[in-house]
């Protein structure tokens, strides 16, 4: 059985899939890992440090893909240099394990098929108690969270604690959260702790109890419909919901100092909440970090990637988050991805996909030439019966 570790090559994707120490227990394991020469280097962790655990480095990318029966990586498979796609590397009945994004971009599951590649997408994992160690969404989402804070404190022209002073006291700033997720609650405690008085908003009435038990104000809307999907996340609501979440939040925009926007829909645009009314009323040096930028963003006025300045307010639209943390963001998903090939591996060590397994089910994107989930073959033939552009 080999585990292979591919290097990144997404100009913005600092992670890796596998860490030494990880690598080590599943040498000891009885497993053998390969690992792609640099596959580490921008997440500070060396090749001679893979060696030491009991890695072999491979400096050939394509020998690296064609011979793996396992491939570990961070981002979906790109195209490369060359012209060819990392999807053509793999040989047939090989398994992958990375990041997807299967509802958002079904092409690519499609071309796995093709290929006739096992691929288990980390954005399926389901969100059960077993499967908790694997959850890389949430994972990661922490992250994120706790960066758009420091973000958002940086740009920030005032203090965020209060503070008395022989000049006189400090008024704390205020931070709205919007939306209560993962990543929602991270930044909920790391404004806290940075001494910011903190309010939230989350579409998801059950969510009340976690924001109030980390200090937070919860600013509630009142719906007259379900807005929590499969797997606990937000659920995408109604035009008429979303103006009435907009009614009730604008005010609380409008006060703010930060507002944090976390909400994101799985395999959708992100839901918009800050319009440009809303961010023309509140006060210039007033900070937006919208972490739903590479969805299209939860603010009007966000440009994923950039940092402009609207009105007097600073909006930024940040991209890839946890990548900006690369030790602990790698340290955390090579945990996940060690969870869940445990459960693709026999105790002869050979290579088993077990579909009974509920999480192997949830997770597996493709297998033996077919798109198995549902949901994203319903993206891919929405995307294949969109009317084509007019020039």
């Amino acid at each position: 059985m080999r585990i292979a570790v591919a290097k990144e090559i997404e100009v913005c994707e600092r992670r890796v899939a596998l860490i030494p120490d990880v690598v080590a227990r599943l040498v000891k394991q009885g497993l053998e890992v390969w690992v792609e020469s640099g596959a580490g280097e921008r997440s500070f962790f060396s090749d001679p440090a893979y060696e030491a655990a009991g890695a072999k480095i491979i400096s050939d990318s394509v020998k690296l893909w064609s011979e793996a029966d396992i491939l570990l990586k961070v981002s979906p498979p790109q195209e490369r240099e060359d012209g060819r796609s990392e999807v053509d590397l793999l040989k047939e009945g090989a398994v992958l394990v990375s990041f997807l994004n299967p509802l958002g971009n079904p092409v690519v599951a499609q071309q796995l098929a093709n290929r006739k590649v096992t691929a288990l997408s980390m954005e399926m994992i389901p969100r059960t108690t077993r499967a908790q160690s694997m959850d890389a969404l949430s994972s990661q989402a922490s992250l994120a969270g706790y960066k758009s804070v420091l973000i958002a404190a940086a740009a920030l022209p005032k203090y965020f604690p209060m503070l008395t002073t022989a000049a006189g006291t400090i008024a704390p700033a205020k931070v709205f959260i919007m939306g209560a997720g993962v990543a929602g609650l991270q930044a909920i405690a790391t404004a806290r702790r940075l001494g910011a008085v903190v309010e939230a908003f989350d579409i998801r009435p059950a969510v009340k109890e976690e924001v109030q038990s980390l200090g937070a104000k919860f600013v509630e809307v009142k719906l007259e419909e379900e807005t929590v999907a499969a797997g606990g996340y937000a659920k995408e609501i109604s035009e008429a919901s979303k103006q009435r979440t907009q009614e009730v939040v604008a005010e609380h925009v409008k006060n703010a100092d930060v507002v944090i926007t976390t909400a994101q829909v799985p395999g959708k645009k992100a839901p918009r909440l800050v319009t440009e009314e809303m961010v023309a009323q509140m006060k210039p040096g007033s900070v937006i970090v919208d972490l739903a930028a590479e969805q299209g963003g939860n603010c009007a006025c966000t440009e994923p990637g950039k940092d402009i300045v609207w009105n007097g307010v600073t909006i930024i639209g940040p991209i890839n988050l946890p990548s900006s943390m690369p030790v602990h963001a790698s340290q955390l998903y090579a945990k996940n991805v060690t969870s869940l090939i445990q459960l693709l591996i026999s105790k002869e060590k050979a290579l088993q996909v077990d579909f009974s397994d509920d999480i192997v089910e949830a997770a597996c994107v493709t297998h033996a030439g077919e798109i198995r989930n549902q949901r994203v073959r319903e993206a891919l033939q929405a995307l294949n019966t969109q009317e084509p552009a007019v020039n």
